[in-house]
């Protein structure tokens, strides 16, 4: 169960490429293959691949206290990252109606597309030695895309949903993960295993690339601001774009 990595592939090296490559191919070929099925059928697919998530995810929390930190107490995998809110997403949304669906579907759209794509072009931490924990880490933002493309596909045949109640959700989640934060912090105290849920910990500076810097130099609190900022501003270009390319209405 543990295999490992004799060399643990790099950032931008041969198979981290080939892997971005598969799932961009993936995603693209999908998109012509789910264009034409029904709402009801997109809603499955989302519910499907939630339900996937889910249960890969209650896997990798026993392989992290098996193989990754056995004897430690550890929140730094806790399943509240930006990247986790897609599982949950995909599960709820087709059980949501009118308003409340169209903002999730909008954050899958847009939030979900920009976490997976940053994870992705930068893995940082995916990038670990256990060769299954570096799979499901790979597949796992691989199928958040996927989830993304369902939610365009779902948007495209409705009225234009507003951004808005979907920047207010994820405001929501940023202050539910910045008070697992600091109860983690309180309870571990220990930055290398202590949670970071959506990389806003107020303890230490990011580790993001750009943010750190930004940190250092301004301090926490506004790097925070700055980087939600910048997560929101990103999301709703995002959204504007889509509508114009695949909405009708």
């Amino acid at each position: 169960m543990d295999l490992r990595f004799s060399v643990v592939p790099a950032p931008y090296g041969t198979v981290h490429l080939l892997i971005l490559a598969g799932i961009a191919a993936g995603v693209i070929g999908l998109y012509f293959v789910l264009k034409n099925r029904s709402d009801a059928a997109l809603l499955r697919l989302l519910l499907i691949l939630g339900c996937c998530m889910v249960l890969t995810e209650i896997w990798k929390q026993w392989f992290v206290a098996r193989y990754v930190y056995p004897g430690v107490l550890s929140t730094w995998f806790f399943p509240w990252q930006l990247c986790s809110m897609s599982m949950y997403c995909a599960v709820l949304v087709p059980f949501l109606k009118d308003r409340a669906q169209d903002a999730v579907l909008v954050f899958l759209s847009t939030f979900s597309v920009v976490a997976a794509a940053a994870a992705l072009l930068f893995p940082g931490d995916m990038l670990r030695p256990q060769v299954l924990l570096f799979c499901h880490s790979f597949w796992y933002h691989g199928t958040m895309l996927v989830e993304s493309l369902a939610a365009i596909l779902l948007l495209s045949r409705r009225k234009k949903a507003p951004f808005g109640p979907a920047l207010l959700l994820f405001l929501a989640m940023a202050a539910v993960a910045e008070c697992i934060n600091v109860v983690s912090h309180a309870v571990v105290h220990d930055f290398s295993i202590e949670a970071n849920m959506f990389h806003i910990t107020p303890y230490y500076p990011s580790t993001q690339p750009v943010f750190h810097d930004i940190a250092v130099s301004l301090g926490i609190l506004p790097e925070i601001l700055i980087y939600l900022g910048v997560l929101a501003l990103f999301s709703f270009g995002l959204h504007r774009l889509e509508q114009r390319i695949f909405c009708r209405a």
